[in-house]
């Protein structure tokens, strides 16, 4: 566990209790973080067999910040509403503002950076491996 304050780089990522929890890649509702409400929007299998698609929704209060962590599969971001500074790693860290978007490669790790002093809203695609944990931390 890297945090209890989560921030949302990824949308429904608190399961284990720093935004990034034991969620499965296949539908099972995140657990509670607090300052971070989600919705799952959408599950389907697929695109190919053996992987599942996920939309989800997430709200994140100001002064919420995640810990590292990656996803089984791709991470695909719009932010809907407020600021996020995302640190993915071999990357540099970049702020996301609402109407724009962002993607994080399968394994890839990376967090919340600064945390905003504004509610972020952001809806978020994750096409994982089945089966898997929708988020793991990981090593700083």
């Amino acid at each position: 566990m890297l945090t209890r304050r989560g921030f949302a780089g990824c949308a429904i990522c608190a399961v284990t209790g720093f935004i990034a929890t034991e969620v499965l890649a296949q539908g099972t509702p995140p657990a509670g973080t607090p300052g971070v409400t989600r919705k799952i929007l959408s599950q389907m299998d697929g695109p190919t067999p053996g992987y599942v698609t996920i939309i989800a929704e997430a709200t994140v209060e100001p002064g919420v910040v995640v810990g590292r962590h990656t996803h089984p599969g791709l991470e695909t971001g719009y932010i809907l509403e407020g600021t996020l500074e995302l640190p993915i790693q071999g990357q540099p860290t970049r702020s996301y503002s609402a109407g724009e978007t962002y993607q994080v490669s399968a394994e890839t790790p990376h967090a919340g950076g600064k945390a905003s002093d504004k509610r972020l809203k952001v809806a978020s695609t994750y096409v994982v491996e089945k089966g898997k944990p929708l988020a793991s931390p990981a090593p700083a």
